[in-house]
């Protein structure tokens, strides 16, 4: 078994498991001997899973110290069990937002692979697993998290089926292959937990929240209008959560780990938890933090994934797309995380793996290389994870030679 956590290095192998086959990526020309990915075999239905996962803190010209308060852990063989592997992306917010994401990132793994329950009722111990976390980081006199606390996207892979466990605006992904031509289609496994959902707006005004914008709430704009269109295009004032009598705490989003003032207003840290049976018509899934998607469609990121074999060039090609965004649109970016899993050799009915059809034509077509536009105090975490001198122009080599060939447009 091993964990490999963001930020957590001290405590955590150098290695990500002792159960995957570790190998130098495919077609990979530029890798070192010690760059490696990560192959986690599923011998219950004789497929694998091939991940990576990066992290970047984000660009703050006004607070250059600031930490970056994502974290991730990918726990491989959870309870020795060589067909059940844990992958999550934690993303803290407010004064000890590190703290808090990287506490839970921590103790809910910890929880989950003490639980035997685990692999009869993974829904039941997810919500155990969060609501003794969410107890547990309100009682630690070492956090404030009064003000503070952190999102957490999570999946289990029991044998063929993929439990999702969300609670905040951090957002899981997977590809579905639509036809022979290998067009891929994004199809979320999470659903935001934000005021622009109707249910959740509804249910934490119940719970006595005010909902309004900065603009609103500030005199701006009209507070009585209670629509604010959708995530993609409600551009940077979206709806926050706020006491009834005062301005805080503000969050923009409806559930989290901590966050204890805002708990009184509805913020719970209840997951919505999903089920998902993989097919070979499901060539990756993606779980990245916020950063990623705030400008990022989840069909855009499956596309850009979908045009790398190898998954860490598709982690960078993502977030070097993310900060290219961002610093388009504000003066500033946002931590970025993402984890990349590629499931090879899934049998469909057929026969015919996802593997096989691996090597053929995207349908989606290639796009140059971005330049990088990564601060010079953004960390890299390469696959390994616990190295953190991952050096950029690596993945930048990776998306030069690492893409999957072109499809001729039909003539």
């Amino acid at each position: 078994m091993g964990c490999v956590c963001c930020k957590c290095s001290r405590k955590a192998p150098s290695s990500w498991s002792d159960g995957g086959k570790k190998i130098k990526g495919k077609n990979d020309r530029n890798a070192a001997a010690d760059e490696l990915l990560e192959v986690v075999p599923i011998p219950s239905h004789n497929f694998k899973l091939e991940c990576a996962v990066l992290t970047r803190r984000g660009y703050y010209p006004d607070t250059p110290n600031k930490e970056n308060q994502d974290c991730f852990c990918i726990k491989t063989s959870v309870q020795g069990n060589p067909n059940v592997h844990f992958f999550g992306v934690f993303d803290g917010h407010g004064h000890a937002g590190k703290q808090c994401s990287e506490f839970v990132q921590n103790r809910l793994v910890e929880l989950l692979c003490s639980d035997d329950t685990l692999v009869e009722d993974p829904v039941n111990a997810f919500n155990v697993a969060f609501s003794t976390t969410n107890t547990e980081l309100h009682e630690n006199p070492d956090i404030d998290d009064s003000m503070s606390g952190t999102t957490a996207i999570t999946v289990l892979v029991i044998g063929d089926k993929l439990y999702v466990a969300n609670v905040g605006d951090s957002r899981a992904v997977i590809a579905v292959k639509k036809d022979d031509h290998g067009h891929v289609v994004a199809q979320d496994l999470s659903q935001d937990q934000t005021p622009f959902r109707n249910d959740e707006c509804e249910r934490v005004k119940e719970c006595g929240a005010r909902v309004l914008s900065v603009d609103q709430v500030e005199g701006v704009k009209d507070p009585s209008v209670q629509s604010w269109g959708d995530e993609e295009n409600a551009g940077s004032d979206p709806p926050r959560l706020w006491m009834r009598n005062a301005m805080y705490p503000g969050t923009a989003f409806t559930r989290s780990v901590g966050d204890s003032i805002a708990e009184k207003i509805g913020v719970v840290a209840v997951p919505e938890v999903s089920v998902v049976q993989l097919t070979a018509n499901n060539p990756s899934f993606v779980l990245a933090s916020d950063g990623v998607f705030e400008f990022l469609s989840s069909q855009a990121v499956v596309d850009m994934v979908d045009r790398y074999m190898d998954p860490r060039s598709a982690c960078a090609a993502v977030a070097a797309e993310s900060y290219k965004l961002w610093l388009e649109h504000e003066n500033r970016t946002d931590d970025i995380t993402i984890i990349v899993v590629h499931v090879n050799g899934l049998l469909n009915q057929s026969g015919v793996t996802n593997g096989d059809e691996k090597g053929g034509s995207s349908g989606v077509e290639p796009t140059d290389v971005k330049p990088d536009v990564t601060p010079p105090r953004s960390e890299m975490f390469r696959s390994v994870g616990s190295n953190f001198s991952q050096a950029l122009h690596f993945h930048q080599a990776l998306l030069t030679n690492d893409k999957k060939p072109r499809l001729e447009p039909p003539r």
